[in-house]
């Protein structure tokens, strides 16, 4: 990762950081989770690699490590800086660089958005699954104003500048404390809306998701789920608890 990277590893702040934190509960009925076969599905333990170790990063990789993955967590300031974090996820938490943080078949991008753009050359992209949980946020410390992408969704954006990669959108949505807390409620599962263009990326990906304990609900492909669940959409920082029907 470049420079610009290193602006904002505090953590990437939720799309619409200055809602309120609004948690609402929907029935199962309509709207459940994603339960077909999953083809390529991350369930089974595997390595997870996690670029960005900000609130969101370190929430998402906690959630992995307990669910018996080994994960990779790199910034743009070297694996020197992650000693504490990685001593707090355990043993299956690794600080390393952002090139290795990138090697695994499924990343976590929990980098700040205009820091995507320093990315491209770090791998080769080509069938990576990555999980975008970015936001258009143009500025960082504070959060603050929105990244031109002209008319394509953020993750379309992202899409153009990791070449090949299959993008899915989630956790974006959320505040990162509604990740790192269980997802397990006595009203319902918190859901987790995500999003793509590649069916066996979004089944891997929905799999991982619904280890991990959330609801996952799908919103279709990049373009029409993306606008919903990105800065400024109609589910940004919106939380919701399904209640699965009996």
């Amino acid at each position: 990762m470049g420079a610009a990277a290193a602006a904002a590893e505090a953590g990437t702040a939720p799309a619409g950081s200055g809602r309120s934190r609004s948690h609402s509960r929907c029935r199962g009925a309509g709207t459940s989770p994603d339960t077909r076969s999953r083809k390529g599905s991350m369930a089974a333990q595997s390595t997870i690699g996690i670029l960005g170790a900000g609130e969101i990063g370190q929430a998402v990789a906690d959630k992995a490590v307990r669910h018996g993955h080994e994960v990779l967590i790199g910034n743009s300031r070297g694996p020197e800086t992650l000693k504490a974090v990685v001593e707090q996820l355990g043993p299956k938490a690794h600080a390393v660089t952002a090139e290795e943080a990138a090697q695994p078949e499924l990343v976590i991008l929990a980098v700040p958005f205009f820091a995507v753009p320093d990315l491209t050359g770090l791998t080769d992209w080509s069938g990576k699954i990555v999980v975008d949980a970015t936001n258009q946020f143009a500025e960082a410390n504070p959060w603050r104003g929105r990244y031109d992408v002209g008319d394509l969704t953020g993750s379309e954006w992202v899409a153009e500048r990791l070449p090949g990669a299959r993008i899915v959108k989630a956790f974006n949505s959320l505040f990162a404390a509604f990740i790192a807390a269980d997802p397990q409620h006595d009203e319902g599962r918190q859901v987790v809306f995500y999003a793509g263009d590649d069916a066996d990326a979004k089944a891997a990906v929905s799999g991982l998701l619904d280890q991990f304990g959330f609801a996952a609900l799908d919103l279709g492909g990049l373009r029409e789920g993306g606008r919903l669940m990105q800065l400024d959409g109609p589910l940004s920082a919106r939380h919701f608890l399904l209640q699965d029907a009996g």
